[in-house]
């Protein structure tokens, strides 16, 4: 049976020491292990191909997702706030014959009867689902759900090999730092914390703190309590914890209108999933955060560069880790190779030996990736100028008045913004001086030169965001398309 942190010296030098702690007691790798063992069986035992999981943060979760990949199961982790019509097309498209839920998230939506299991304390359900082989990749050990830009998210398929390449590679990058306690904030089904936060701490011998995510603030999809998720971080003392740039956003607003600091425990921050911006960032070091900006895609396994104190350039995505290599095309697209995935779910295509993230970017002399935003969100003006729509929405965003923005005007002469306030309270006055200020820094042809403030927050619940907070650009622009029009006719005059 494969040591499930892929290193046998490791698991002889921690083998009594704390790999999980819920909150209420703290379970060693020995004791991981064991659990590891006794549901790899099970699996083995029902003759599990394909596993979905379906649960909380927690300890079970950690034991399903080595289990799988020691039966050698294909694991599909879905996040419990995936609508049921999300959780359908995912069993279906993945084949899946076996989940593991809860009871209570069981109830919800399950078309099979329950059979219990017990799991690292926690009571799940096993559910048996009439289930068709679809085609993947011969090596996929996991499948990704890409939120997308539709409710049909996309499955990425990724092998043991590469994931295990980012994690080891995250190790040696951040072992100058010692971090022995890591606190999980991101649900484990996001592929960052998976990789990032569970695989490589655990490699590593480290803690992993491990909370039901309302404990950590964390709230459906896109509602973060900083003052939660505050009380969280000081009472357990993390050496490092990775969030997600709307969720540094509230901690920072939250600790400077209460006058707290950020324990001095932290050593890293990692930021990710967007583009974060300077100011943000060094309102965070003023708090005591050690904020660092890293960049990572599915395709690539999770996290391919990362900022680190003693190594880091602000206004940078950072370096290329060990397990990672970039270039950048003649068009600007930055590609990645090292630790590609497999290929997509329903396709036995592989990926080549580059992979085209979308994303443009370039590289500095000294190493650090410079991100310019999508590829497919570049507008042309109608003066011929092109424009990152993304570099003005992280602009706008460094306005204290400014929670959310999207920037349109592809073929348009000016560029106009959808904007939703930090405050319910915020007039139209505090946003067009938060937009004065954001033009201040940018060159004239990627001002904005109007703007409408926004129906409803961007966020999955309205259905204008992804389930991890990336706007829905077209639902955006058709909710407010005639606003837009409105203002860009008053301007006009």
């Amino acid at each position: 049976m494969r040591d499930y942190t892929g290193e046998e010296r490791r698991w002889n030098e921690h083998s009594a020491d704390v790999a999980l702690d819920d909150g209420v007691r703290g379970w060693s790798h020995a004791e991981l292990r064991e659990q590891v063992r006794t549901l790899t069986a099970a699996l083995q035992a029902r003759g599990t191909r394909v596993l979905a999981t379906l649960m909380n943060n927690s300890p079970a979760w950690v034991v399903a997702d080595l289990a799988a990949a020691q039966a050698g199961v294909v694991h599909v982790p879905l996040p419990v706030f995936f609508t049921p019509q999300q959780i359908g097309h995912a069993l279906a498209s993945a084949g899946v014959d076996t989940v593991l839920t809860t009871p209570e998230l069981a109830a919800r939506w399950a078309p099979a009867p329950q059979q219990p299991i017990e799991v690292a304390g926690c009571t799940l359900a096993w559910l048996a689902l009439p289930a068709t082989p679809v085609a993947m990749p011969a090596d996929t050990a996991k499948i990704t759900y890409t939120s997308g830009t539709t409710g049909a998210p996309k499955g990425v398929c990724l092998s043991a090999q590469a994931m295990h390449r980012v994690a080891t590679g995250l190790v040696q990058a951040m072992e100058p730092l010692q971090v022995r306690r890591h606190l999980c904030a991101l649900p484990f089904a996001v592929l960052l914390e998976n990789v990032a936060g569970v695989m490589a701490p655990l490699a590593s011998g480290a803690t992993c703190i491990v909370l039901p995510l309302e404990q950590i603030g964390l709230l459906g999809s896109s509602r973060f309590d900083a003052q939660r998720f505050q009380a969280a971080v000081v009472r357990h003392q993390p050496h490092s914890v990775i969030l997600l740039p709307q969720m540094l956003r509230a901690w920072v607003d939250h600790l400077a209108s209460t006058g707290q600091l950020a324990p001095d425990s932290l050593k890293l921050v990692a930021v990710g999933g967007a583009a974060v911006g300077e100011r943000l960032l060094l309102a965070a070091r003023s708090l005591g955060i050690p904020a660092c900006e890293g960049y990572g895609l599915s395709e690539g396994s999770s996290v391919q560069t990362l900022n680190l104190p003693g190594d880091e350039r602000i206004g940078t995505a950072g370096r290329a880790l060990p397990h990672a290599r970039l270039r950048v095309a003649a068009d600007g697209e930055i590609e990645v190779a090292g630790s590609l995935f497999a290929g997509y779910l329903g396709d036995t295509a592989a990926a080549p030996e580059w992979w085209p993230s979308g994303d443009l970017g370039h590289i500095d002399a000294d190493g650090y990736l410079h991100i310019q935003g999508r590829k497919k969100h570049v507008l042309i003006t109608s003066f011929g100028r092109n424009v990152s729509a993304e570099w003005i929405e992280v602009a706008l965003h460094d306005q204290d008045a400014i929670a959310q923005a999207v920037v349109f005007g592809d073929g348009q002469p000016a560029l106009s913004a959808v904007l939703w306030p930090a405050r319910a309270d915020a007039t139209d006055a505090q946003l067009q001086a938060g937009v004065d200020a954001a033009n201040a820094t940018l060159p004239d042809y990627a001002r904005i030169g109007h703007w409408v403030r926004a129906r409803e927050a961007f966020s999955a619940e309205s259905g204008l965001a992804t389930v991890n907070g990336r706007p829905r650009r077209g639902a955006i622009l058709e909710m407010h398309v005639s606003a837009l029009l409105a203002t860009d006719a008053m301007a006009s005059d």
